[in-house]
C-alpha cells in the first residue's frame, strides 16, 4: 500500500492525516512516480483552512501540487521516460504521498546536479515568479520592486529579473538582507518609511512592482512608486486588485490566467532546472520533515517560522 496525507474537513493543520491508499496505477499517458520529496506551498495551507475557495469535500482530499521522485512504472503509450528516471512533478494534486500517478505532461526531467528537494521546490514558486515577470515585461533597463523578496516566489523573481538585466529592490527584514544581496537585490526594510527608503535606494525611480505579501503597505507603496498601474501586480490580493487598478495573478483572482500565462508557468520549471545545474539559480531549502509531520509543516508555513522551502520526505 502507498501512503498519503488527506483531510476530510476544512480546518487547522491537525485535520491532516496520513492514511494508507491503494498503490497508484499508471493510466495511458501517465507514469507512477515514487515520491522522494514534496514541496510545501502556502497555497496548500490556504486550501486546507478554506482561505482559498474549493469545491465541497465529498471524499478524503489529497494535498500538495509539487514534488520530485523516481519513475516507478509506465502507462501505455508513454515515450521519453523510463523506469528509474529522476523527475519533478508540477501542478498535480496529491504530492504529499509515497507514490502518485502523473501525466507525462506534468513531469520535468531532473539532471543529476539538481537534488530531489530542489526539484520539489520549483513548480508553484518558480512558475509564478517567471510568469509574473514575463506578464509585466520585466527586462533590461527596468527597476523592479519585489515585496517579500526573501520568500520562495520573491527569491525566484529577484533572480530572474537580475538575470534579465533589471535592477531589483527587494523588501524584507534586516535578518534577510544578506540573502537578498546574494541573489542580486538591493534590500530595503519594510515598515514605516518604506516609500522613502525605496526612493533612496532607487533614485531614478521604480518602473515595475510585484507584491508577494499582500499587505496594504505593499500595495500603497507600489501605487506611489510606479506610474503605470499595468506594471503593478500582486499574487496575494486577487479579490480586490481591480479596486486598485492593478493586475492579479492567482491569489484568488476572479480573472483566470491566460493560455500564454499558463504556458509561461510550464516553461519556467525546465528552464530553472538548467539554471540550477549551471549555478545561475539558487533555491533556498528549509526544514525537511517526515511525511507524517505534514501538519507541523503547515504550522511552520502559516507562522512564517521557517527560512527556506519546507519539504516533506516520505
Amino acid at each position: 500500500m502507498a501512503r498519503a496525507i488527506v483531510y476530510t474537513e476544512i480546518g487547522t493543520p491537525d485535520v491532516l492525516h496520513l492514511v494508507d491508499i491503494p498503490d497508484p496505477v499508471a493510466a495511458p499517458g501517465e507514469v507512477v512516480v515514487r515520491i522522494e520529496a514534496a514541496g510545501v506551498n502556502p497555497l496548500d495551507a490556504k486550501l486546507r483552512r478554506g482561505a482559498r475557495p474549493s469545491p465541497p469535500i465529498v471524499e478524503p482530499r489529497r494535498v500538495g501540487f509539487d514534488g520530485a521522485g523516481v519513475v516507478a512504472a509506465l502507462g501505455d503509450g508513454v515515450t521519453g521516460f523510463a523506469v528509474g528516471d529522476r523527475v519533478a512533478i508540477t501542478n498535480v494534486l496529491g504530492t504529499y504521498a509515497t507514490a502518485l500517478s502523473v501525466p507525462v505532461s506534468r513531469l520535468v526531467r531532473l539532471s543529476d546536479g539538481v537534488t530531489m528537494a530542489e526539484g520539489a521546490s520549483l513548480g508553484i514558486p518558480i512558475g509564478t515568479a517567471y510568469q509574473c515577470l514575463r506578464s509585466l515585461g520585466v527586462g533590461q533597463g527596468d527597476t523592479l520592486l519585489v515585496h517579500a523578496g526573501s520568500g520562495a516566489v520573491g527569491q525566484a523573481a529577484v533572480q530572474f529579473a537580475a538575470l534579465w538585466g533589471a535592477t531589483v529592490i527587494a523588501t524584507g527584514s534586516p535578518a534577510r538582507f544578506e540573502q537578498l544581496r546574494a541573489l542580486g537585490a538591493i534590500p530595503v526594510a519594510y515598515g514605516e518609511g518604506l516609500v522613502e527608503r525605496v526612493r533612496e535606494a532607487a533614485p531614478d525611480g521604480i518602473t515595475v512592482a510585484l507584491d508577494c505579501i499582500g499587505t496594504d503597505e505593499a500595495i500603497q507603496a507600489s501605487l506611489q512608486l510606479v506610474a503605470d498601474r499595468d506594471r503593478i501586480a500582486t499574487i496575494v490580493r486577487g479579490p480586490d486588485a481591480a479596486d486598485f487598478g492593478i493586475r492579479a495573478f492567482s491569489g484568488g483572482s476572479p480573472v483566470p490566467l491566460t493560455e500564454q500565462e499558463l504556458a509561461w508557468r510550464d516553461e519556467a520549471v525546465p528552464l530553472a532546472v538548467n539554471l540550477i545545474e549551471a549555478g545561475d539559480l539558487q533555491v533556498e531549502l528549509g526544514p525537511e520533515l517526515p511525511l507524517a509531520e505534514a501538519s507541523r509543516a503547515h504550522e511552520l508555513i502559516e507562522q512564517h517560522a521557517a527560512r527556506g522551502k519546507i519539504v516533506l520526505v516520505p
